[in-house]
């Protein structure tokens, strides 16, 4: 009976202390989702890499779950499903995710707004575009997380470029923005499915893209089904952004937004290296497709036309009109810096 009361007395002891012990919960997982406008293939560059690397380092604290075009909301659909929340994150152009803001039309190509890639994040970290595009997202419930460039924005076509009569009537896959510029030429945008870019090629429905360098012509499959690849370009460098839900990016701790940051200019610098060598590189050695080009001379007009596409722009808002004085300020600088900032 004597150890029968003192095994009772002792479990009772300890159920109590048990009882009064505060609860441990472990912090369960972040779980995002995030959607990139580009496919697969591309991805594996311009995304993905950074993405893994955030998630080894994250480990039990956070995941991103990465979802590719069109995979769970078309990419003009993207804006609309992060800020709702049904999508956590986004990597695209303002362009072509349709957000409803004053910057929207600078995203993806704005003609001739840059010549080379690096002229992308000195506007953005350096020039005050990283603080105007803040602005515009944080009033519609959006983070603007981080900027980058991408590759110029050439045509690859079924038949040749050699002159701008070439370019009417032709119908081509690309950027809302950059479509508006190139109608004046006789140009056909057309939108579609950025899957179904390959066959449409193929089937006649379109004549050609213009959405990217030769870099990503080779690395999605496009320079299978086009014969060439017009030299000049519209554009030096694509765009791009990473965005999240606002409130989403709130509930991360300092350290995962920190890490955040990192990880995203990681995938810029990738870029800046992957694109420059790439575009050189399949020029000099690539055997898919035949280079052409439109004289300097004549190329001049679209030049032209672009400055006065900008003041057209600038007239349509108040923010619209500050982001075009710093690309003509930008601008100004790098032609007067001369060599190798301009070369013309």
């Amino acid at each position: 009976m004597t150890s029968r009361r003192k095994f009772l007395k002792g479990s009772a002891i300890a159920g109590a202390a048990t009882l009064a012990a505060p609860a441990v919960h472990a912090q369960s997982k972040i779980k995002w989702r995030m959607q990139t406008y580009a496919g697969p293939a591309l991805a594996e560059h311009v995304i993905k890499p950074a993405i893994d690397s955030f998630n080894k380092i994250a480990g039990d604290e956070m995941e991103i779950e990465l979802f590719f075009a069109d995979q769970l909301v078309p990419t003009g659909e993207l804006f609309r499903a992060m800020q709702k929340g049904t999508i956590d994150a986004v990597q695209s152009d303002d362009d072509s995710m349709a957000s409803p803001t004053e910057v929207t039309v600078f995203g993806g190509y704005f003609p001739f707004a840059s010549r080379y890639s690096l002229d992308v994040p000195v506007l953005f970290n350096q020039y005050g575009l990283g603080e105007i595009w803040d602005e515009e997202y944080s009033k519609v419930g959006v983070k603007h997380l981080s900027a980058g460039a991408w590759d110029p924005c050439h045509f690859a076509t079924k038949d040749p470029i050699r002159s701008l009569a070439d370019l009417k009537g032709k119908r081509v896959f690309t950027f809302p923005t950059a479509g508006r510029f190139l109608t004046q030429f006789g140009v056909v945008p057309v939108t579609l499915p950025w899957e179904d870019i390959e066959v449409a090629v193929q089937t006649g429905e379109l004549d050609g893209i213009a959405w990217s360098g030769i870099t990503e012509d080779y690395t999605v499959g496009w320079a299978d089904v086009t014969d060439y690849f017009l030299t000049n370009n519209i554009s030096g460098a694509w765009a791009g952004s990473f965005f999240a839900n606002m409130d989403r990016y709130n509930e991360l701790s300092p350290r995962l937004q920190e890490l955040l940051k990192l990880t995203m200019d990681s995938s810029h610098y990738y870029r800046q290296w992957w694109y420059w060598g790439g575009e050189a590189e399949l020029r000099v050695r690539g055997t898919k497709m035949k280079l052409t080009s439109i004289p300097d001379e004549e190329w001049a007009q679209v030049e032209t036309a672009a400055l006065k596409f900008w003041d057209e722009i600038a007239a349509e808002s108040e923010t619209k009109a500050k982001v075009v004085e710093i690309f003509k300020n930008y601008n100004d600088t790098m032609q007067k810096a001369g060599k190798p900032y301009r070369y013309s």
